[in-house]
């Protein structure tokens, strides 16, 4: 076996190991602390105990879409980085999570989200669809994708979606404002299993669908001239990994809210500490996204509990620490 493959290997079992100690150590903090032997016994002999539904209606769930939205930003921000050749982009900066939010906004301020517990979700998922659309026929000219011009008016359309979002707040009433704030702010309570298994499926999905494209984004990261030469249509790569991201992100971000920093920081993560190939970026980054996101909940919901905090602020202070820290190493 090349020894290359044989240390990637390893080091995807490793963050697969890291990925399921995070997972049990979540399973076991809380409110109330189940000990790790308890685990094991009330998943296999203890249905219907309080362990048992604390485990499998409330931080099961929890672990699972964390796993599927960290591991969706963090795919969006490997095609982003690689696409753009650009270490700040990451999944937001395109505008997608303001179209999102601006549409949870409008239906919590409209009252939809009372006739069905799905509206919210199908509502940030409208509005990032609404914005990536409007980026992209923005942005093509004579059948070319222009990629600094997806990234201008992607920031542009970032901020007029806040602008709207704080004229809806500046307007709204008390109970409104609060859950637009605390959906903003990002949280991985859904009480919807269903909404919880079509985003696991999606994100797995999306992690097949990037790995198709892992020789393209290499061949990217020497340049669009260069991805040209060695035979990449860059054209149709362009527009397949604009699409892919753009639909990872809307999914994470309708279902989870706005939770910045695991789509910037956890590909510089693997880069510096495993490789820069996207044959083994992609995979690694994904496992990792997924454990941090896991991590940075169950510190959201433990800090100070009973009370339970935004994940997005955890992960915010977490990931913005861990930025400059590159940033410093770099140097």
């Amino acid at each position: 076996m090349n020894k290359k493959l044989f240390r990637w290997s390893i080091q995807i079992l490793i963050l697969a190991g890291v990925l399921f100690a995070v997972s049990i150590f979540s399973l076991c903090v809380g409110s109330s602390g189940i000990p790790l032997k308890k685990i094991f016994w009330t998943i296999f002999e203890g249905r219907g105990s309080t362990e048992y539904s604390i485990i499998f209606d409330i931080r099961l769930p929890r672990i699972i879409l964390g796993f599927a939205v960290g591991g969706s930003l963090s795919l969006a921000g490997v095609i982003l980085q690689g696409l753009f050749r650009n270490p700040l982009v990451e999944p937001y900066t395109l505008g997608i999570s303001g179209g999102a939010a601006l549409g949870v906004c409008l239906n919590i301020v409209l009252g939809i989200y009372h006739t069905s517990i799905l509206s919210l979700p199908v509502s940030g998922f409208a509005g990032a669809i609404l914005v990536v659309l409007l980026v992209y026929f923005l942005t093509l000219k004579k059948g070319i994708l222009k990629i600094q011009g997806l990234l201008l008016t992607g920031v542009m359309l970032s901020f007029i979606s806040s602008s709207l979002i704080m004229f809806i707040m500046a307007v709204s009433q008390t109970e409104d404002l609060h859950g637009i704030i605390f959906w903003i702010m990002g949280s991985l309570e859904e009480p919807n299993m269903l909404l919880i298994k079509i985003t696991v499926f999606l994100s797995v999905f999306g992690l097949f669908g990037t790995y198709l494209f892992c020789h393209d984004l290499n061949a990217f990261a020497l340049g669009e001239e260069e991805a040209s030469h060695l035979g990449v249509d860059t054209e149709k790569t362009k527009k397949a990994l604009f699409i892919l991201s753009s639909l990872l992100t809307g999914i994470a971000v309708s279902v989870a809210g706005v939770i910045g920093f695991v789509g910037l920081v956890i590909p510089h993560f693997v880069r510096m500490f495993i490789a820069s190939d996207h044959r083994i970026l992609i995979i690694a980054s994904f496992l990792t996204g997924g454990a941090f996101l896991i991590l940075c909940d169950t510190l959201a919901r433990t800090v100070i509990a009973p009370i339970e905090l935004p994940v997005g602020v955890i992960t915010g202070i977490i990931g913005g620490m861990m930025f400059i820290y590159f940033l410093n190493k770099r140097k």
